[in-house]
């Protein structure tokens, strides 16, 4: 009798992985990861990537001045393998969490200290390292899902109709 509870409590454990993984791999939202080099340093951006799905995004869907998660599901995430200065401003190598409190002509980036967060629910402004605002472009065409893009001087967030672009070193 042991044996065959044993046998079925990993017959259920297996199920439920298996059930578990396929359900994270149909979010919604599917997890994405934008990587490149910036003045040597490794750089590695973890978000999930909504689509548009005929909605209007920016002042609907993701509100002017309140803050996002710059993502779906979980906080975005950066990491550096080195130093950057991101619109001037010192981000020191590590792992952080990525927010974005847009507006209609300016959006404040935010890096938080704790990388690991579930949205914005636990966000704490006291841990932030700092904020920067930059001013969102106007897309030629629409970004179905969001994406971020590395380059050798910047990191871009594209999505719907608008690119927001942070100069780095």
């Amino acid at each position: 009798m042991k044996n065959l509870k044993n046998t079925l409590c990993i017959a259920f454990l297996s199920i439920a992985t298996v059930f578990g993984a396929a359900a994270q791999e149909k979010r919604a939202s599917p997890a994405e990861v934008a990587q490149g080099k910036i003045n040597g340093a490794a750089v590695t951006i973890n978000y999930s990537s909504p689509s548009v799905k005929n909605r209007a995004i920016w002042g609907e869907l993701v509100p002017f001045g309140k803050i996002w998660r710059a993502g779906a599901n979980e906080a975005t995430t950066i990491e550096a393998s080195e130093d950057l200065i991101i619109e001037g401003q010192k981000l020191p190598a590590g792992k952080y969490s990525f927010f974005v409190i847009p507006e209609k002509t300016e959006a404040t980036i935010i890096f938080n200290k704790v990388a690991k967060q579930s949205g914005t629910s636990k966000y704490n402004e006291a841990e932030d390292v700092f904020r920067v605002k930059v001013k969102p472009q106007p897309r030629k065409e629409k970004a179905e899902s969001l994406v971020y893009t590395i380059s050798a001087n910047k990191i871009v967030l594209s999505w719907d109709n608008w690119d927001i672009p942070m100069k780095v070193k």
